[in-house]
C-alpha cells in the first residue's frame, strides 16, 4: 500500500473510469453516434460533440508511444519509486493514456513494444492506478515481492538518506566501485556532438585527415563528450542516496583529460566517493568518476563531480 502521496480523486464524468480498476478491468467511453473511443472521461464526444457516450470494457492492451526515465522525484513522496518509467501508450482502440511502466530494467524498453495493463492496489478497496509492463511480463504489484518501491532488499542496494550525515559519510572509500556496462564511442556520435557543441576540428571529424596528418592515426572523441557519457555509464555501485527532492551538478573540483579515445572505441567507468560535507542549502557529495577505454588501465576522463543534494 502506498501512503502519504498523492492520489486521484474521481469526478462524477470520471468515477465510472476508477471504479473499473478496482475491478481489475478497465472501462472507457465510446460514442453512440461516430463510435469514437474516449479518454480521458469527458460529457461529450470530442470528435461529434455528442452527448450520448457509453462505457465499454476493454483489454487496455496497446502499443509504447514514448517514455521517459525519471531520475529526480517530482515529489519527495515519491523517492521511493526512483528511477520512474514514464510512459504513453497508445491503446488499441486509439487513445493515448499517460502510466508508469513497471517491472522493466530501462534496456528492456523500446518505443513501440507491445504493453499490457497492470493493475495496482494502493488502497485496496478505494484507489487502484493502471500501470503497464511488457506483454510478454507478468506483474502481480499487490504483492509485496512484486512491489514497484524501490527497497535495499529488491536492489541489492544499501539505502543512505541524505540528511543522515554519518550514513552519507561512510560511502567515502579508497576502493573504486565496479565497472558499468561498456558504451561504443561511435563517430556518428562524434559527427553529431561536433555540430550540437560547434566543436568541428578535423581531428574529430574528418577520418581521412587524421588518419593521415593526426598523431593517433584516427579520429578522437572530443574530451567533453565522453565526460557527459558519464550519464550513460551507470557505474555498479551498492549504495543509492534517497530521500532528497532535488539532486543538483554543482560542478568539479577536478576535471582531466589523461587519454584520448578514438572513434569506434568501447568505454566503461567506475567511481568512488571521495567526500560528504553539509551545506546551508543540503548536502554535497563529491563523487570521482573514472572513464576507460575497455582494457585500458589509464582513464580517458576523470572528473571530481560536485552533488548537491536537497
Amino acid at each position: 500500500m502506498m501512503t502519504g502521496k498523492p492520489l486521484p480523486v474521481p469526478t462524477e464524468t470520471s468515477r465510472p473510469f476508477w471504479a473499473s480498476l478496482q475491478a481489475h478491468r478497465i472501462d472507457i467511453q465510446q460514442c453512440a453516434d461516430c463510435s469514437h473511443w474516449i479518454f480521458f472521461p469527458r460529457r461529450h464526444c470530442p470528435r461529434c460533440f455528442s452527448l450520448d457516450l457509453n462505457w465499454r470494457t476493454i483489454s487496455g492492451e496497446g502499443t509504447l508511444l514514448t517514455y521517459t526515465t525519471a531520475h529526480i522525484p517530482t515529489l519527495p513522496e515519491f523517492a521511493d519509486e526512483m528511477l520512474q518509467q514514464l510512459a504513453v501508450v497508445r491503446l488499441d482502440e486509439g487513445p493515448h493514456l499517460n502510466t508508469t511502466l513497471v517491472g522493466l530494467e530501462t534496456g528492456e524498453i523500446h518505443v513501440g513494444m507491445r504493453v499490457k495493463p497492470v493493475f495496482h492496489d494502493v488502497a485496496p478497496g478505494k484507489t487502484t492506478l493502471l500501470r503497464y509492463t511488457a506483454h510478454d511480463k507478468n506483474i502481480d504489484l499487490n504483492t509485496t515481492a512484486a512491489s514497484p518501491v524501490v527497497s535495499a532488499t529488491t536492489t541489492g542496494k544499501r539505502q543512505v538518506d541524505f540528511r543522515d550525515l554519518d550514513a552519507m559519510r561512510s560511502l567515502i572509500h579508497d576502493e573504486y566501485s565496479g565497472w558499468s556496462e561498456p558504451f561504443v564511442v561511435t563517430q556518428e556520435l562524434i559527427d553529431q556532438f561536433a555540430v550540437l557543441s560547434g566543436d568541428d576540428y578535423w581531428i574529430h571529424t574528418d577520418p581521412d585527415r587524421a588518419r593521415k596528418e593526426g598523431p593517433f592515426g584516427t579520429t578522437i572523441a572530443h574530451g567533453s563528450l565522453v565526460q557527459v557519457l558519464a550519464t550513460r555509464l551507470r557505474t555498479a555501485a551498492e549504495w543509492e542516496v534517497t530521500g532528497f527532492t532535488n539532486m543538483v551538478n554543482y560542478g568539479s573540483n577536478k576535471l582531466r583529460f589523461p587519454t584520448p579515445v578514438p572513434a569506434g572505441s568501447p568505454i566503461h567507468a567506475r567511481s568512488r566517493v571521495r567526500a560528504v560535507g553539509q551545506v546551508k542549502a543540503g548536502t554535497q557529495l563529491t563523487l570521482e568518476t573514472c572513464i576507460h577505454i575497455v582494457g585500458n588501465d589509464r582513464p580517458s576522463v576523470i572528473n571530481e563531480l560536485i552533488i548537491l543534494y536537497m
